[in-house]
């Protein structure tokens, strides 16, 4: 029985439109996120794709890039569940920073060791920085050593795999179709265990705002065509989608 999960990364953010490492700054959609998140919407149904559950993080991007996309549906009375462990990874000090101007700060190489390794991550925040996320009511029931200062990718996989095991498999193992609007790390490390891809080749992993990409998962919980290059998964326009996602790709950081 193969059971259907769609991934979604949100729209862009205002703070992506500003080339702003964002990480767990609650930004919003930008004009052209929400023109992502509706046409994510009208890809699906084109593609006759119809989701019966959705999950998404607690961050707003994410959130408003779900209920843009249900509109277009017409299913914006689907049970929604939301969860931290689906956040972006946390960029530490990197946050509210311009990234080419980080790259003249620091290096090009340094930059993209912070953004891309996956096992170093960028100079913690400070603990009494404004934009820590111990000063955000969303998080004021966690326990305050799982809120994060920083995070590499490394870290995103542990704290992501157990929402997808707890949360996720039990809506496939439903026969449900489930939706997953996320972030573009996230996402990564989602996509990094179903189609057991090695540390070193994760990072090269590009995934474009707004486009929706189909999963068929068997039995076992892992994509039906395990390794396929992810453009094959893509919705809509899948030209477009590369191109999206090479542009992903240039971004300075």
């Amino acid at each position: 029985m193969s059971r259907t999960l769609i991934l979604l990364r949100h729209g862009q953010s205002t703070w992506n439109q500003e080339n702003l490492f964002t990480g767990w700054v609650d930004a919003d959609l930008s004009e052209q996120g929400r023109a992502e998140a509706s046409r994510a919407g009208r890809v699906l149904a084109e593609a006759d794709v119809l989701p019966d559950v959705v999950h998404t993080s607690v961050q707003t991007r994410a959130i408003r890039t779900a209920q843009l996309a249900l509109d277009e549906l017409d299913r914006l009375w689907l049970p929604v569940r939301r969860s931290w462990r689906l956040n972006e990874r946390h960029y530490g000090a990197l946050q509210g920073k311009n990234k080419e101007q980080t790259a003249a700060e620091h290096g090009l190489d340094q930059v993209k060791i912070w953004r891309r390794s996956y096992d170093i991550p960028p100079p913690p925040l400070d603990r009494d920085d404004p934009l820590h996320a111990r000063f955000d009511a969303r998080y004021a029931d966690l326990p305050a050593d799982v809120i994060p200062a920083t995070e590499c990718l490394a870290d995103v996989v542990v704290r992501m795999l157990p929402y997808w095991y707890d949360a996720i498999v039990p809506d496939l193992a439903a026969g449900r179709t489930v939706l997953v609007a996320a972030h573009g790390n996230s996402l990564r490390a989602l996509i990094k265990h179903l189609d057991g891809i090695a540390d070193a080749d994760i990072t090269s992993l590009e995934l474009p705002t707004g486009v929706p990409m189909r999963f068929e998962i068997g039995a076992d919980y892992l994509p039906a065509d395990r390794g396929a290059a992810i453009d094959t998964r893509f919705l809509g326009d899948v030209e477009a989608a590369r191109a999206a996602a090479a542009a992903v790709a240039r971004q300075a950081g």
